[in-house]
């Protein structure tokens, strides 16, 4: 059995509570690097949460709502071909078939069968010149809230230790160390590359970016501004 290749909702999931560790521990290791005490941290965490959850949320919501709508408007088009000139787009599913590999009799069957009902025409007729279904076309709800959730729960991971009392930011980092490895490897369900370099591969980068972040909180303080 081949695995998932276009991510199914893991991909998705993954890479939203990624994003969400990655930019959020970013965020507190710059705080906490300027010098900022364990409530301004904790504040600038859930604001970062908070705010790109809610980002991620919106984005998602407009970017898929926008594609369904540009997919619909595709499949009135070609509804109204499929009504207007059924002889025509019949002719033009038999010649697909018959490129398929099927033969010439067979596909002219096939097609004339499939056109017998406007819904499976139009269905075949989308796949194939729009590959998408009309009947499974994506939500913007579900989407945008998938994409809420994925980043809120990623997003959340590196400030719990300071929640429950951490006052330096190695438990953080701990936390999202962790973290960072493990969307790392899941990621390699979806790729050809091996669980572990998949996994310190996603290390290193959110690493990098929590260096940059704090070196600039270092550099600037909380009174250099």
């Amino acid at each position: 059995m081949h695995r998932d290749v276009t991510g199914g909702w893991l991909r998705p999931a993954v890479f939203g509570a990624m994003d969400g560790l990655v930019s959020n521990f970013a965020l507190i290791a710059g705080v906490a690097g300027g010098g900022a005490g364990r409530s301004v941290v904790v504040l600038a965490g859930l604001a970062g949460l908070a705010a790109g959850a809610f980002s991620m949320a919106a984005g998602e919501y407009i970017s898929v709502a926008s594609q369904s709508e540009l997919a619909r408007a595709e499949i009135e088009v070609e509804r109204r071909e499929l009504l207007r000139h059924p002889e025509a787009e019949q002719a033009e599913l038999t010649e697909r078939l018959r490129a398929r590999g099927l033969e010439p009799g067979l596909a002219a069957e096939a097609a004339r069968q499939i056109s017998g009902d406007i819904d499976d025409a139009l269905r075949v007729h989308t796949r194939d010149e729009l590959g998408v279904d009309p009947a499974s076309l994506p939500s913007p709800v579900l989407a945008a809230g998938s994409s809420f959730l994925a980043f809120a729960v990623g997003a959340v991971l590196p400030v719990i230790p300071y929640l429950v009392g951490a006052t330096a930011l190695w438990p953080a980092a701990g936390v999202a160390a962790v973290g960072l490895f493990s969307a790392g490897a899941l990621v390699s369900r979806v790729t050809a590359r091996p669980w572990w370099f998949s996994g310190l591969r996603q290390l290193a980068f959110g690493a990098a970016a929590a260096a940059v972040t704090y070196l600039v909180g270092a550099l600037i303080g909380t009174g250099g501004i």
